[in-house]
């Protein structure tokens, strides 16, 4: 490691006019003819607040790193099929030319599926509308989607490359961990003809762990590697692949996910950065991910499902080298010493930290039951059978992609209620406005108590994440998949109610008349409701929800995301940005068994910790 790489010339806006862009020299990258080495860093626009992806760039540079890496999500970039939104906290201009302006190259991963732990990969959940579908393929409806979705973010990125006028954009990735999916051996040369075709000059590279590469790989491409833990030889599989090519890591895991009802995973920071050295002397390039998980604010978290359906947790802190709220770990410092040894040249000051704020306890005073509720703001769709969410006749022909459904029916009687699993994922089940039990994955049938007379069934169901990775894209419709029996007759002539809790969605509950005082006991689902006051300039802070038991919150009408008593996670981000100084309405949409109050604390909890084997 004794080498020197003095790299303070080699930055976007100090190359302007350039047209050789990143090239590879036998076992080398050359930029702009000098060599080069990737020290990248993964961040993602999309998983942190747009005021703070400064912060978190100038952070990257005091650490040592050169590039920045991030996917872009499909299903954020075209909600409904043709609407398409890169603005706000979706404006990936802006992001990438402000990577530029720092001075950090980018490695850019448009996918179209990114896995990420993001619902379905990134994949649009209205592509599941068609029956037969074929996700990743070269299934006509599939790649005629692709197609539409390149023509409008090509336009986008093709100005921003760097041998072009001079962007950030030195490499772009083909697809992501196609190996370990490997429906269609044409598919890689399509994304990959995709992409040149729009205008993509840059290098092109893929992505896939050991066992994936030669699935993987797609000629025209350099492939990189992804692991953890450093097995011998596991680099010089990259020359069975493609012969006198530079090493990278594409994935060098920094940390690890969470699923709800797991540990909070963390990774060893020494074992980390020896790791990491020892992939720095073997001459290869790598990609710190994550550098800064950021949080899956929203329902967008994505699920693993191996040998069961596990959802994964709000925050994406991954044990990253900055946690979810931006802040050093003991990982930033080491691998700050390691690079600068490195690199020889003095670093950047790490930016001053955001202080935290503690608002103590915030009374939620108010409630109204969701029975009430809907008929004050919601339609039904009437429907013979059940219809799954994705095929709801909502968003402009485009379905419902997040959230929660309510199915309800008439029925005669009680007796056996029979799911055959066609409930994704977990639904509470009501006879009239009287919980009954939940049905889910494990739990297929239910005894419903008899009773005189017609009475009202309901199933409130949640979509608590569609599967990101793994060989089952194609079955994660959501809602009613399929009939639901009652002493093994189908159900049918259902009124279908979306609860997708979109910002107007929010914005009209306050309007509702029959908000009242919360009694000494109540159970859900309800809306609970009350205000948090700041005096001065917000400060980040967290949400403890001790006392309450499964639901989601919404702070000025935005999603911060889904809590469960059953952990690992205890606490919920809230950014100061989405605060305002004064008053603040907080809405908790609680399932089951609300508490009173909340906390604002000023340190996260993630829950019982276990390192990652």
């Amino acid at each position: 490691l004794s080498c020197r790489f003095n790299w303070s010339e080699l930055v976007p806006l100090r190359l302007w006019g350039r047209t050789l862009g990143l090239q590879t020299d036998s076992s080398h990258f050359l930029l702009e003819g000098m060599p080069f080495r990737i020290f990248g860093g993964s961040v993602h626009y999309f998983r942190v607040p747009r005021e703070y992806w400064e912060d978190r760039m100038l952070k990257m540079k005091a650490c040592g790193l050169n590039t920045l890496t991030t996917y872009v999500p499909w299903n954020l970039h075209e909600p409904a099929r043709g609407k398409f939104d890169f603005s706000r906290n979706l404006d990936l201009e802006a992001f990438l030319s402000l990577a530029a302006k720092i001075g950090l190259w980018v490695i850019l991963r448009p996918g179209p599926y990114i896995c990420s732990e993001w619902d379905l990969g990134g994949l649009p959940s209205w592509l599941l509308q068609d029956p037969e579908m074929q996700l990743r393929t070269t299934y006509k409806g599939f790649t005629e989607a692709v197609d539409a979705y390149f023509d409008h973010l090509m336009p986008i990125v093709v100005p921003l490359q760097a041998s072009t006028i001079g962007g950030p954009i030195i490499a772009v990735q083909v697809e992501n961990e196609y190996g370990s999916y490997a429906k269609d051996p044409n598919y890689m040369t399509y994304v990959k003809m995709a992409l040149l075709s729009r205008g993509i000059v840059e290098m092109l590279m893929t992505s896939d762990n050991k066992n994936g590469l030669s699935f993987g790989f797609v000629e025209g491409a350099l492939a990189t590697v992804n692991f953890q833990k450093l097995e011998p030889g596991i680099l010089k599989y990259l020359d069975t692949i493609q012969r006198d090519q530079p090493k990278m890591v594409m994935e060098y895991w920094t940390g690890w996910f969470d699923n709800w009802g797991g540990p909070h995973y963390v990774f060893d920071a020494d074992e980390m950065v020896n790791t990491v050295a020892s992939i720095l002397k073997l001459g290869a390039s790598i990609n710190l991910y994550m550098f800064h998980g950021g949080t899956n604010f929203g329902f967008m978290s994505g699920a693993l499902e191996a040998d069961e359906y596990k959802s994964d947790v709000t925050s994406y802190d991954y044990d990253a080298v900055l946690t979810e709220a931006g802040d050093y770990t003991s990982k930033f410092f080491k691998l700050r010493q390691l690079f600068s040894m490195i690199i020889g040249q003095p670093l950047p000051l790490p930016p001053m930290i955001e202080s935290k704020a503690s608002y103590g306890a915030i009374l939620l005073h108010q409630y109204i039951s969701l029975w009430d509720v809907i008929p004050s703001l919601l339609q039904p769709i009437k429907s013979e059978f059940p219809i799954n969410m994705e095929n709801l006749p909502l968003n402009d022909s485009s379905g419902q992609s997040y959230g929660y459904v309510l199915y309800e029916t008439v029925i005669f009687g009680g007796g056996h209620l029979h799911s055959r699993d066609h409930i994704r994922d977990r639904a509470q089940v009501f006879v009239n406005t009287m919980y009954v039990g939940e049905l889910d994955y494990n739990t297929v049938e239910l005894s419903l108590p008899e009773g005189q007379g017609f009475r009202q069934l309901r199933l409130l169901v949640e979509n608590r994440g569609r599967v990101n990775y793994g060989l089952a894209l194609n079955e994660q419709r959501k809602g009613l998949i399929g009939d639901i029996f009652l002493n093994k007759t189908p159900l049918r002539n259902f009124k279908i109610y979306s609860l997708e809790m979109k910002p107007g969605f929010m914005k009209s509950l306050r309007r509702v008349a029959g908000w009242s005082a919360v009694p000494d006991y109540f159970v859900g689902p309800a809306f609970f409701r009350g205000r948090l006051w700041i005096e001065h300039q917000p400060q980040d802070t967290f949400l403890k929800l001790q006392g309450w038991e499964k639901g989601v919150v919404f702070v000025n009408s935005r999603n911060l995301g889904r809590y469960w008593k059953i952990g690992p996670q205890e606490t919920l981000y809230l950014p100061a940005p989405w605060l305002w100084k004064g008053s603040n309405e907080i809405i908790i949409f609680e399932e089951r068994t609300a508490g009173r109050i909340i906390q604002s604390v000023d340190i996260p909890y993630l829950g019982r910790t276990q390192y990652v084997d």
